[in-house]
């Protein structure tokens, strides 16, 4: 398993991290497999979409109007962070992507984007390729 290391800047972040992840799965030279993209941290998410600046936005607008800071809920009476679990759980943390030719077999938009939900920080993301 490799690890790409990200410093994220803000408290809420969406980040590209697919160039990252290709190379990994070039530098392996597995022609035909998956892709697995993982996050071990509980207020972060992966997944899979566009990457332009205004859907970035939209989509932490998104999470701040689904999942509002200081919305009452029971972890906050730990760190005050409670709002950026909730938000990962509906991000998820891990997507798996098909290896076609030696390539992601991502669609003309898609990308895979990190999402930060308690910056700043420093994270990493794991990616397993699995030669199938």
């Amino acid at each position: 398993m490799e690890r790409i290391q990200i410093q994220t800047k803000g408290n809420s972040e969406v980040m590209d991290i697919t160039g990252e992840v290709k190379g990994i799965v070039k530098e392996k030279g597995v022609d035909s497999g998956i892709c697995m993209i993982f996050t071990r941290h509980t207020t972060t998410g992966i997944t899979i979409n566009e990457n332009e600046s205004g859907l970035k936005s939209d989509i932490l607008t998104f999470l701040n109007e689904l999942i509002p800071k200081g919305g009452g809920y029971a972890h906050d009476r730990i760190d005050n962070n409670a709002h950026s679990h909730l938000r990962s759980v509906v991000l998820g943390s891990s997507v798996a992507i098909p290896i076609e030719g030696g390539d992601l077999a991502l669609g003309t938009w898609q990308s895979i984007l990190f999402i930060e939900c308690d910056g700043p920080r420093k994270r990493e993301a794991c990616v397993n390729v699995i030669d199938g």
